[in-house]
């Protein structure tokens, strides 16, 4: 049956389409990382699911929209596990491709105060190829977004999103981790969501969005609508009219901070898809992240589908 919530937005759940990557996430928590050469001893460790477009997908799923997850994965024993979380988390997994070697993996040191430090090892994500992400775009129903990342090659997702545009499907670019930006994916991204490091990074002259005018400047040159995650300041975004507004974030204790920008991004296109306010969706995708930084772990941290229900109705009332 569907939510009362939900039908609030849309008389149907929305489609979303994630091509991205997935990642065996190895968490070590620790006071504070080694220096060079230096061993220490660690608090526990954690084996859990990963990968930008994993984590943002799952998200969605849990928001309640209808998931593809578009991908590679290797054929060990990660990329066995990998997929039946898919299907454990109600994601379609019709598009997800298997090739030889290792999965992608994704080692993660997470110090006391609850900051982190990630490696990115793509493995078979890299294995990703245009005319895989082309055939599922062109294959897959009332697709409301496309969401793409750059952990996978970026042609793959320059790809999907032309064929998404071609069909009139917003497209929503996650810029990490960071890397210069081919033309070709710039031009085809309705949206571009950094965190403030990658926005300095994009920024001709490295500044960070401090203030509105820097973050005007920058969506005027790129000329694409921006939304930049601030952690716990919450999240800033360019409206249609060029006009900046910010929405701060739930004040909460944070243990880790690992997967919040992306269960943000996954909310906040879950609200976008199901034809919520721009406001309303940053509000969603604030609300989402800071509920995930109180908990340890990557898609472990992420709000059940009971819990999204509840922060649903708490945003929108």
């Amino acid at each position: 049956m569907v939510d009362t919530l939900r039908t609030n937005f849309s008389n149907e759940l929305p489609t979303i389409v994630v091509v991205g990557s997935t990642m065996m996430d190895m968490i070590t928590y620790i006071d504070k990382v080694p220096e060079s050469g230096e061993t220490l001893i660690g608090d526990s460790f954690a084996l859990g699911f990963g990968g930008k477009g994993a984590n943002q997908s799952v998200m969605a799923s849990r928001m309640g929209a209808n998931v593809y997850m578009v991908n590679t994965l290797g054929d060990d024993l990660f990329g066995d596990s990998t997929l039946k979380n898919f299907q454990d988390q109600g994601i379609n997994t019709s598009f997800i491709a298997r090739t030889t070697g290792a999965s992608g993996v994704a080692p993660i040191w997470v110090e006391k105060d609850g900051s982190n430090r990630i490696i990115c090892v793509p493995g078979s994500n890299n294995a990703m190829n245009a005319a895989q992400a082309i055939r599922a775009i062109e294959t897959i129903e009332n697709i409301n977004i496309v969401i793409g990342q750059l952990e996978i090659p970026q042609e793959v997702t320059a790809a999907a999103f032309r064929a998404a545009q071609e069909r009139g499907i917003i497209t929503i670019l996650n810029p990490a981790p960071f890397a210069p930006l081919s033309p070709e994916l710039l031009a085809a991204s309705d949206w571009i969501v950094p965190n403030e490091h990658e926005f300095a990074a994009m920024h001709p002259k490295n500044l960070a969005p401090d203030n509105d005018a820097t973050i005007i400047d920058l969506a005027a040159q790129l000329n694409k609508r921006i939304l930049v995650t601030l952690g716990e300041l919450g999240a800033v975004y360019t409206t249609k009219s060029g006009e900046v507004v910010r929405i701060p974030s739930p004040k909460v204790n944070a243990i880790d901070t690992t997967g919040a920008g992306d269960s943000f991004v996954g909310a906040f296109t879950f609200g976008l898809a199901s034809g919520m306010s721009e406001e309303l969706a940053v509000k969603l995708g604030c609300a989402c992240a800071s509920e995930s930084v109180t908990r340890r772990g990557t898609q472990s941290s992420y709000s059940t589908k009971e819990q999204a229900q509840e922060i649903i109705k708490r945003v929108t009332n």
